[in-house]
């Protein structure tokens, strides 16, 4: 069980949304904000460091986003939905536009870029399958 879950699970309110699709989403986004920050740090560090301006503009934005949205969602004694509804898209967005930069990489060679692309892919599905049931 991820903390994530547990602390929805122990919170002392009550939530009417599927607490798995709610509980991944948040972990889903704390992974992905993660993985883009340790992808922009590993860029810099890379000796083509002038290539990777847009990936790493690309990882930092993904991160505060799926940050953001990874606090509002843990919000839940009075979840807003409206906002939820709101940023679930831009997140969503936001991770698979970030996602689609890293695989360029991936595919030159860049094993951080891979994984910060998987983490942006399973970022975007669980924002997706939340938003569905908002």
């Amino acid at each position: 069980m991820t903390f994530a879950r547990e602390m929805v699970l122990a919170h002392p309110g009550t939530i009417d949304i599927d607490i798995d699709v709610l509980s991944r989403c948040i972990d889903e986004c704390l992974s992905c904000a993660q993985s883009c920050i340790a992808c922009a740090d590993a860029c810099i560090a890379e000796e083509t460091v002038a290539h990777l301006r847009q990936c790493i503009y690309f990882c930092l934005n993904c991160a505060d986003v799926c940050e953001t949205t990874e606090k509002i969602l843990s919000r839940t004694a009075e979840l807003d939905r409206g906002l939820a509804r709101a940023m679930l898209p831009v997140c969503a967005t936001t991770c698979k536009f970030c996602g689609a930069e890293c695989k360029h990489h991936a595919e030159m060679g860049m094993k951080h870029c891979e994984v910060c692309e998987e983490a942006c892919k399973r970022c975007q599905e669980a924002c997706e399958a939340l938003l569905a049931i908002l």
